[in-house]
């Protein structure tokens, strides 16, 4: 292949496409909140629409539910609180249309089979590293997002 060919097989920068709506994944864990910044500068940079999500973990709604109502009322309405937050340092940040969206169950299959069809991102950004309960886990939420989300999976760490 001669240098001609090989130049038109490259895929420059200026033909790739902006995303136009990122979906993000926070928890509390460092890596989450490096994707979050990776997420905040990905939007601006292609003027895109920021949708931030936090599952709500089944097993820990199990707990909850089994000691109290009020407390599972409790543990939702803080993660809406996080999230509201969330919103309100990215769109300081400059990101001008954001969104926030939660739901319960296992976060990686929760995000992929309810958020991903809901918000119809054309990018999804995960850290890599994330928090269940008190212990932390490597990858498998990531992983099950990055192999099976029907959209392009950038995975932070």
């Amino acid at each position: 292949m001669d240098d001609k060919e090989l130049q038109n097989k490259i895929v420059t920068s200026d033909k790739l496409e902006d995303y136009k709506n990122i979906l993000v994944g926070v928890d509390d864990s460092p890596d989450a909140q490096l994707a979050f910044q990776y997420a905040i500068k990905q939007a601006k940079e292609d003027h895109s629409k920021l949708t931030i999500t936090s599952i709500l973990e089944e097993q820990n709604v199990d707990v909850i539910t089994s000691l109290s109502r009020d407390r599972l009322a409790e543990k939702q309405q803080e993660v809406l609180n996080k999230l509201e937050d969330y919103k309100k340092i990215a769109l300081k940040s400059g990101v001008k249309e954001v969104e926030t969206i939660t739901a319960i169950g296992d976060a990686g299959e929760t995000i992929v089979r309810q958020i991903i069809p809901t918000v119809n991102p054309d990018l999804v950004i995960v850290g890599s590293l994330s928090k269940r309960g008190v212990t932390k886990y490597f990858g498998s939420q990531a992983a099950y997002v990055a192999k099976y989300s029907p959209v392009s999976v950038m995975v932070v760490r």
